[in-house]
Order: structure tokens, then sequence, then C-alpha cells
């Protein structure tokens, strides 16, 4: 297993350990959770960088990497709402497009279509990222901030099922099993 794929591994043994440590009260609690927050994320900017620099893309990385990226966001919004930091509403709705592109993804892949990241979708991370940590942080812009990230993962979804719906579309008109 190369070095990516053990970032992106990481990345999701650290899921319990920030729940335990955002939803714990205790002195440091908090700034523990905050830090595996930033660990979490950090592996998630250099794992696909190391995949592609070293020329070590994989179909684990492939699978594995989305996969992370949905629980991590997941679990640190199920965490925030829990806290009170988020409304529910948004936790839905950015985990809502999360699960709704997932499923994009899985549908065009019995199509043998493969829908890569985008740069949008890029930059949508990013900016949730971002968000969980200011409202970990407990900033004062964070709100401002998460509603920021909530239109730009809606927009993002809606470039995705713009440029590849007809996947499903596809799929309805056709003899197969599903």
């Amino acid at each position: 297993m190369n070095i990516a794929n053990k970032l992106t591994l990481l990345r999701i043994f650290l899921l319990p350990f920030f729940m335990l440590f955002a939803l714990t009260r205790f002195k440091y609690s908090a700034i523990i959770a905050t830090i595996i927050f930033i660990v979490a994320s950090l592996t998630d900017l250099f794992d696909g960088y190391i995949a592609r620099r070293i020329n070590q893309t994989t179909k684990f990385g492939k699978l594995m990497d989305p996969l992370a990226d949905k629980l991590l966001i997941t679990t640190a919004l199920v965490s925030l709402v829990e806290m009170g930091s988020v409304p529910a509403w948004a936790a839905i709705i950015i985990i809502g497009r999360e699960f709704a592109v997932t499923g994009l993804r899985s549908l065009a892949s019995i199509e043998n279509v493969i829908i890569s990241a985008n740069h949008i979708g890029k930059i949508k991370m990013i900016i949730q990222l971002i968000a969980v940590t200011a409202l970990l942080l407990k900033l004062p812009f964070a709100t401002i901030i998460l509603y920021i990230t909530v239109i730009i993962t809606v927009f993002s979804g809606f470039v995705y099922f713009y440029k590849y719906g007809y996947v499903i579309k596809d799929m309805g008109g056709s003899n197969n099993e599903m």
C-alpha cells in the first residue's frame, strides 16, 4: 500500500477520535478535536497530491479518497449539529448533496462512465474544510462561511448533475436489470 492510500486510511481512522473529543466536554477536548480535524483535513490535501506527484494513483485511492472525504465532512457536521454550532438544515443539505453525487457516480460507473472530481468540487471540499475548522474554533465569521459553503455545495451538485445527468436518463430507457 502506497503512502497516499495510507494517508486516506489515516483520515478514516481519525474520525472516531475526532467525534469523541468533539462531543466530550473537558478542558481541552475542543482543541484536541480541532487538531484532529485539521490533521485529517491535511491528509486529504496531501494524499492526492502525493499520488499524482509520484505517479502512484490506484483504484483503491480513487474509491477510498472520496469516501474518506464524505465520512470526514459527515462526521464533522453531525458533531457540529449535536454541539449546536450548525443548524440541522445546513448539515442535511451538505450531506444530501454528497450522497446524491456519490449515487450519480455509482450509476455512472455501471455505465462505464467515470466522473472525476472537477475544480468546483475541489473548491467545495476546501471551503467545507475551512468552514468546519472555523466553526470548531468558534470564529466570529464561521456562520457566514457555513452559508457560503452551503451555496457552493449546492451549486457544485448542480454542476455534476447538469454535466452527467444524462447517465440517469439513459439508464431509464435501457433494458438492464435495474
